[in-house]
Order: structure tokens, then sequence, then C-alpha cells
């Protein structure tokens, strides 16, 4: 489970995708088993969360790693590129940017 915290030291990716509703309930599950399946099972994931907007045109992802490190290897392995193949036929676009916890409020 993710937990925003300003001591993380860890890597936090930011995933967005923009779908038509038509595919968005397509993708959310293929997003959901890539992560039960697969990214949860691979060394440095601490946890994830999937988001998706009212008018299901949007999904936002947050996940955090141990390290860049391990993150990029993740999406470098051929699971995961053949997932992304899928993923990206459901949607217009995606896209993941790393991120550094700056401040946590709350």
């Amino acid at each position: 489970m993710p937990k925003i915290d300003k001591e993380f030291t860890g890597q936090t990716v930011i995933t967005t995708f923009e779908m038509t509703p038509g595919t968005a309930q397509d993708l959310m599950d293929e997003l959901t088993n890539a992560y039960q399946e697969f990214i949860r099972h691979q060394p440095g994931f601490i946890g994830a969360g999937l988001h998706m907007n009212d008018a299901q045109t949007r999904i936002a992802n947050y996940s955090q790693w141990r390290d860049r490190k391990d993150f990029q290897a993740m999406l470098r392995s051929p699971e995961m590129r053949e997932r992304n193949r899928r993923i990206s036929a459901l949607c217009s676009r995606f896209e993941p940017v790393m991120y550094e916890v700056v401040e946590a409020l709350g």
C-alpha cells in the first residue's frame, strides 16, 4: 500500500492514461491484472493505486518503488513490454512520470 510521506526516499511514479469511456473499464481491468499478476512481484515494488475520473476518460496510477532502477527494470522486462502494447491499444496515450515527494499534508 503506498503511503505518501515527506521522508520517503524511493521513487514515486504517476502515470496518466487517456481513453474513451468505451475502453475505460477494459483498460482498468488490464492495469489491475498487470499489478496482480506481474508488477507487484517485481523487485523494489512498494505499492500502487489506480484512480478513474467520473467521465471515464482518464486513469491515474500512483506507484512507489524502492529505487528508480527497479521501476525502469520492470518497464524493460519482456513481460511488461508485451503488457504495455496491450495497454497502449486501449488508450489514446499514457505517460509515466517520475516524481519526488516534496511535501505531504493531511
